[in-house]
């Protein structure tokens, strides 16, 4: 099948974007160093068998062009974050200095409870409270 199996975020500020992802979901990332290009690998947690939504994981990189100003139209694949309490989850986002994107909404067929927020960056993410079954 053809899955996505790996994601990467761009940014300015590496360390400061690594601890919004790390205090916001508890994301592990390491810093591969200089002689990978300052790319840093995120483990975003592990498989849980039989859970109605499993992840992948991905990386971080160096962004090599200015970030998004703003009102642009979505210009890349957006990832979605499987999250327990979306109100919690918003409220550590914009503690973490992320910012508002789309008010909460419901997905129709009690999929759960969606809404989507920008990083510290720039960068638009999802996060969904799914619907427990």
């Amino acid at each position: 099948m053809n899955r996505v199996v790996h994601f990467e975020i761009h940014a300015k500020d590496m360390d400061n974007l690594q601890k919004f992802y790390q205090e916001v979901f508890g994301w592990e990332v390491k810093d591969m160093g200089e002689q990978m290009g300052n790319y840093r690998m995120v483990t975003t947690g592990k498989d849980e068998p039989g859970a109605m939504m499993t992840g992948i994981n991905g990386g971080m990189v160096p962004r090599k062009g200015e970030a998004p100003k703003g009102g642009e139209p979505v210009n890349a694949f957006v990832c979605t974050i499987s999250v327990a309490n979306i109100d919690e989850t918003l409220a550590k986002i914009e503690k973490g200095g992320g910012t508002f994107a789309t008010d909460k909404m419901e997905i129709p067929g009690d999929m759960g409870t969606l809404a989507y927020r920008k990083d510290p960056e720039g960068n638009l993410f999802g996060i969904i409270q799914p619907i427990e079954k």
